[in-house]
C-alpha cells in the first residue's frame, strides 16, 4: 500500500510500480561481468574487484564470509551505464581561458580500463582510466589499489597531459555500499544491509558505514593523504530506482566549487568550496582508505589508532544560548587556531580537561544560526565542525506555543469541522494550509497533519501557559474529541485518519482548489478519511489527553473546562481503542508508544487498577508477540526506524532484556554521533517529506522525528549504564537535534533537507509534532564524571568549589536530573529545577527547586534509584501524594537534601 502510495503521488500507475527495476536487466551490460573478477586478500578484506573495469565487485571482512559492504548480489543487475561503482570519479573541469565546466564521469559509457603493470610493493591493481573517459579530457587518470601500512587504499593519480593550465573544479569519489533494502526482509536486511553516515569535516572528515543489526566491525572511509572531506553530494544520475527501500548513493567530493557556483548556488555549504589548478605536466593525487572498527562504539579509538583527529563536543553541537559547552580534541598535533564562521557566533576559550593529552575548550554560542568552526593544526592538516546556535530552550519553547496557537491557530467557519485547532502551516507563504492533496497535511491527522497541534499539547507539558490552554482547550474538548476523535456510537474513541477529504460530489462547487491534483491516492475520499484502523494515529491523541491530565492534576487554576478524571479516562480509551479498533497495524511500535507506558504509570499511582490491568494486559501481549520475533520492528514500512521506541520501552517494562538490546543495538546502527550538528544523534529517515514535506524528494531528513522518538530509549539505556559516556552523548544529539530546526520567531518544521542544493528547513511544519513529543517527555540535565574529560553536564551549566559540583539547570521544563555517579533519577510533576549540588566525596545531594507561581502552590517529587545498593532518602520530613513527594512552594526558592 505504501509503495503504491508514493508512486501515485507522483503519477505513477500501480502496474508499473515494479518497472524501474524490472527495467534495469533491459539495460545493455557494460560492465563485462564475463570476463571475471579479480580477488585480493588484504590484512582487514576480501577484495574482489571487476577484472574489466577494476572497480569493486566486493569488499567483505576478513573475519566474515557472507557479508558484504557493497551490493554484490545486484552486480549483474546493476552493471549498465551511468550505474556507480566503488571505485568510479567523477570530475568537472575547466581549462584555462574556458568559462564552463565539463563534467567527466567513469561511469558514464564505460569501457574496458587499461591494466598498469606496476612493480611498487602493495599495489594490488592498477589501471588507466583513459578508455572509459571522453577522449577530450585534458587529465590522464589512474586508479591504484593498494595496501599503505596494512590498509586498503583507493587512489587516483591524475596527470594534466594538456599545455595549458586545468582547473579541478569538483572531484567526487562515489561511496557505493549496500543500503538497498529492496525485497529483503527485516531479519536479510538487518544481517546484509548497512547505512552510512558522514562527518564532513575535511580533512578530519570520514564515512562510516554500520550493520542495521549494530553489529560491527564497521566501516570507516578515510582520507588519504590530502584528500578532504569537503561534501556529501547524492549521485542523482545513477538510474537505481530510489524508493522507501533504497536511499540513493552518494559520493565523498574533495573539490565542490563547480557545484557551488551552479546546482548549490541558492544554498550555504558546510564547508568552503574548493577548486584546484593542475599546471601542464603536473600530476595531483587523491584517495581514500577502509578500515574496520570492530564496534560502533569504538570508532573514536580507531580514529585516534589511525592517527585521526577526534572531536568531542559535549553536550553536542547544538548550542542553545546561555548554556555552556565543552570541546575535546583528540590529536597528535597542537592546535595553530582557530577560526569562527560567522564571526562572532561563537566564543571559544581554552580550558583543561582530566586527560593531559586532551585540548579542550569551553564553547558558547552567540549568534543564532549554523556556525562553522574550523582547526588548524601546526602539521596543516584542517578540521571543520558544523555548530547550531539556538535560543536559550525556555524562550525557544516559549516562542515555538506562541506561533501554534496564533500562526497556526485555525478558527474560521469550515466545511470540515476542523476548527479551532492548530493546522499545518507554510512557513515560505507565510500562511496556514487549508488544502492539499495529501489530504491528512490539511486534516489534523496522521503525523503529517496532526503534528502540529500534538506540538502545541507537548509544549503545555513542557511549559504551561494558561492563555495557550485555554485556546487548546477549545481543541481539544470540542475539535478532537468530537471530530478526530468520533463523538459517540461504537467507535466513540476511534482515530479518524483525516478530517479533511476529497469528496466534490458531496461539497459545496469552489471548494477545492484547481491547482492542486486530485487524482491520486493520497486524496482519500470522505469514506477513506473516516476509517479508524490506522494505529498510527492513536498515540497523538492519547498524548493530548494525557498532557489535559496531567495539568489538571498537578496544577491549580490552568484547566478549567474538565477535569483530570475525565481526561485521563479519555487517554485510556483511546489506548484501549486502538488495540480494538487498529488491530492490524498495533501489532507494531508505534512512533510515541512511549505515551502508553507514561499514562499505565499514571493509571497506577491514581490506584485506577482494573484500567491499569487492562492496558497492561493488551501491551504485554504486544510485547510477547515482538518478543517471538528476531527484529521486532515492523511497520507499515520495509524498515523502519520509529518503532524502535516502544519495542523498547515495553520489552524493557516486562523484562524481556534480549530484544531491548537488540533494539538498542539497531538504533546506535542508524543514529550516529559525529561532530556535526546536523547527523549527531539524527536517526536515518529519508521518505516522510513525500509524506509531511513541502519539498516532496527521497532524501536523509536532518532531525526528523526520528531522534526525538529514538533519544527516548537511548537515554533511558543510559540511565541504567551510567558509565556508558556513548549511549549519553548518541541521546543527548536527538533529544538536541529535535529542536535544533525551530526557527528564531517559533516555527517548527518538518525536518532539515540535507541535500547540498538545499541544506534548509523544509517549507511545511507536516509532522514535526512527534520530534517535540520526544523533546517533551524525555528532556532531562545529565550530571556525570568522565575519567578523559572530567565533570560534564548536559543541559545545565557546572561549576565546581570546595569539591562540590553544582549545575544551574538550563531546559525548557527543568523538571528532570540525573545524575550519574549516584545513579539517582529526580523528577518533578510539577514544580522545576533551579539547581543540583552534588558532593561526591559524601555523596549528598542538594536540590534548589523555584519558587510557587499563580499556579504551582507546591512540588511533586520523584526519586528513582537507577543503582542498586545506593538508596537515598529525603533528609526533611513531607508527605507523599501519588508516589510523590510533596514540597511546599512559597515565595522565595526552596530547598530540598538528599542523602545516602
Amino acid at each position: 500500500m505504501v509503495l503504491f502510495f508514493i508512486l501515485t503521488l507522483f503519477g505513477v500507475t500501480p502496474s508499473r510500480a515494479q518497472d524501474p527495476w524490472k527495467n534495469l536487466e533491459k539495460r545493455p551490460s557494460t560492465l563485462h561481468l564475463d570476463k571475471g573478477l579479480l580477488t585480493f586478500n588484504t590484512p582487514a578484506f576480501r577484495l574482489k574487484l571487476v577484472k574489466a573495469s577494476q572497480t569493486v565487485a566486493g569488499l567483505q571482512p576478513n573475519t566474515e564470509k557472507d557479508f558484504d559492504f557493497t551490493p554484490s548480489e545486484r552486480l549483474a543487475q546493476r552493471s549498465s551505464d551511468g550505474m556507480y561503482h566503488l571505485g568510479d570519479i567523477n570530475l568537472r573541469l575547466k581549462s584555462a581561458g574556458d568559462t564552463a565546466w565539463t563534467n567527466y564521469s567513469t561511469a558514464a559509457s564505460r569501457e574496458d580500463v587499461t591494466p598498469l603493470q606496476v612493480m611498487q610493493a602493495g599495489v594490488l591493481a592498477a589501471a588507466d582510466l583513459s578508455p572509459t573517459l571522453p577522449a577530450n579530457i585534458p587529465l590522464k587518470v589512474q586508479r591504484y589499489w593498494q595496501v599503505v601500512k596494512g590498509n586498503l587504499v583507493l587512489s587516483f593519480k591524475l596527470k594534466n597531459t594538456s599545455n595549458q593550465a586545468v582547473e579541478i573544479g569538483a572531484l567526487g569519489m562515489p561511496m557505493i555500499f549496500n543500503n538497498i533494502l529492496q525485497g529483503e526482509e527485516l531479519e536479510q536486511a538487518h544481517a546484509r544491509n548497512v547505512f552510512y553516515d558522514p562527518y564532513i569535516g575535511r580533512d578530519a572528515g570520514y564515512l562510516q558505514a554500520t550493520r542495521l543489526s549494530g553489529k560491527g566491525p564497521a566501516l570507516l572511509v578515510l582520507p588519504y593523504g590530502k584528500s578532504p572531506f569537503e561534501a556529501y553530494n547524492p549521485l542523482l544520475a545513477d538510474p537505481t530506482p530510489k524508493g522507501i527501500d533504497f536511499e540513493g548513493f552518494y559520493e565523498w567530493m574533495v573539490h565542490s566549487k563547480a557545484y557551488a557556483e551552479n546546482e548549490w548556488k541558492k544554498a550555504e555549504p558546510w564547508n568552503k568550496p574548493t577548486s584546484v589548478v593542475v599546471k601542464p605536466g603536473q600530476t595531483v593525487e587523491y584517495g581514500v582508505q577502509f578500515v574496520l572498527s570492530p564496534t560502533i562504539k569504538g570508532i573514536e579509538q580507531k580514529l585516534v589508532e589511525q592517527h585521526r583527529p577526534v572531536a568531542v563536543g559535549i553536550p553536542g553541537y547544538v548550542l542553545p544560548q546561555g548554556t555552556d559547552a565543552r570541546l575535546f580534541l583528540n590529536y597528535s598535533k597542537k592546535v595553530k587556531t582557530l577560526t569562527v564562521e560567522p564571526a562572532g557566533a561563537l566564543s571559544i576559550t581554552p580550558t583543561s580537561a582530566e586527560n593531559k593529552t586532551l585540548q579542550a575548550y569551553s564553547v558558547k554560542g552567540l549568534q543564532w544560526g549554523r556556525a562553522r568552526l574550523t582547526i588548524t593544526y601546526t602539521d596543516g592538516l584542517s578540521q571543520t565542525i558544523s555548530y547550531k546556535v539556538i535560543k536559550a530552550e525556555r524562550e525557544l519553547v516559549k516562542d515555538f506555543g506562541h506561533f501554534l496557537t496564533t500562526e497556526q491557530w485555525f478558527n474560521k467557519p469550515d466545511t470540515f469541522h476542523r476548527n479551532p485547532s492548530v493546522i499545518t502551516y507554510d512557513y515560505e507563504k507565510k500562511q496556514q494550509v487549508t488544502q492539499d492533496s495529501r489530504v491528512w497535511i490539511a486534516g489534523l491527522s496522521d503525523e503529517g497533519g496532526a503534528g502540529s497541534w500534538l506540538g502545541a499539547m507537548m509544549k503545555q507539558l513542557v511549559q504551561p501557559d494558561k492563555a495557550e490552554l485555554a485556546k487548546l482547550q477549545e481543541f481539544v474538548n470540542h475539535t478532537l474529541f468530537g471530530n478526530i476523535q468520533h463523538a459517540d456510537g461504537p467507535q466513540k474513541y476511534g482515530v479518524k485518519k483525516s478530517v479533511f477529504y476529497y469528496q466534490p460530489d458531496s461539497i459545496p462547487k469552489g471548494t477545492y482548489s484547481d491547482s492542486l491534483n486530485w487524482k491520486t491516492w493520497a486524496a482519500w475520499s470522505h469514506q477513506a478519511a473516516n476509517d479508524v484502523g490506522r494505529s498510527y494515529n492513536y498515540p497523538h491523541v492519547t498524548a493530548a489527553h494525557w498532557v489535559m491530565y496531567r495539568l489538571a492534576r498537578n496544577y491549580t487554576g490552568l484547566v478549567t473546562q474538565g477535569d483530570w478524571q475525565f481526561y485521563l479516562n479519555s487517554a485510556y480509551e483511546t489506548t484501549m481503542a486502538m488495540v480494538k479498533q487498529a488491530p492490524y497495524y498495533a501489532q507494531f511500535g508505534q512512533m510515541e508508544g512511549t505515551i502508553f507506558y507514561l499514562l499505565l504509570m499514571d493509571l497506577k499511582a491514581e490506584g485506577w487498577s482494573d484500567r491499569a490491568l487492562s492496558l497492561e494486559t493488551e501491551m504485554r501481549k504486544r510485547a510477547e508477540h515482538w518478543h517471538t520475533l528476531q527484529y521486532p520492528f515492523g511497520s507499515e514500512m520495509p524498515w523502519d526506524s520509529t518503532g524502535q521506541e516502544e519495542v523498547y520501552t515495553w520489552s524493557d517494562y516486562f523484562g524481556y532484556t534480549d530484544k531491548a538490546e537488540v533494539t538498542i543495538n539497531a538504533i546506535l546502527g542508524y543514529m550516529p554521533t559525529v561532530p556535526h550538528w546536523g547527523y549527531n544523534g539524527s536517526a536515518r529517515r529519508y521518505w516522510d517529506f513525500l509524506y509531511g514535506g513541502k519539498l516532496s524528494r527521497i532524501e536523509r531528513q536532518l532531525h526528523h522525528y526520528g531522534s526525538g522518538m529514538n533519544a527516548i530509549p537511548v537515554l533511558s539505556e543510559y540511565r541504567k549504564h551510567p558509565a556508558d559516556l556513548y549511549l549519553l552523548r548518541v541521546g543527548y544529539g536527538g533529544l538536541m537535534g529535535a529542536i535544533s530546526n525551530i526557527t528564531q520567531d517559533g516555527f517548527g518544521p518538518a525536518a532539515f533537507h540535507a541535500y547540498p542544493s538545499t541544506l534548509k528547513i523544509d517549507g511545511l511544519s507536516g509532522d514535526y509534532g512527534p520530534n517535540f513529543f520526544g523533546y517533551a517527555v524525555n528532556s532531562a540535565t545529565y550530571i556525570t564524571h568522565d575519567t578523559n574529560f572530567g565533570w560534564l553536564a548536559f543541559g545545565g551549566n557546572l561549576s565546581s568549589a570546595k569539591g562540590i559540583i553544582q549545575v544551574d539547570i538550563t531546559t525548557a521544563s527543568a523538571s528532570r536530573v540525573f545524575i550519574a555517579p549516584a545513579g539517582l533519577w529526580l523528577t518533578l510533576d510539577a514544580g522545576t529545577f533551579k539547581t543540583i549540588s552534588y558532593n561526591p566525596a559524601t555523596g549528598s545531594i542538594t536540590a534548589t527547586l523555584n519558587a510557587a507561581d499563580d499556579h504551582t502552590p507546591k512540588a511533586l517529587l520523584r526519586i528513582q534509584q537507577a543503582s542498586v545498593g545506593r538508596q537515598y532518602k529525603l533528609i526533611q520530613k513531607t508527605g507523599m501524594e501519588r508516589g510523590a513527594y510533596v514540597i511546599p512552594l512559597g515565595s522565595k526558592l526552596a530547598k530540598v537534601e538528599l542523602s545516602r
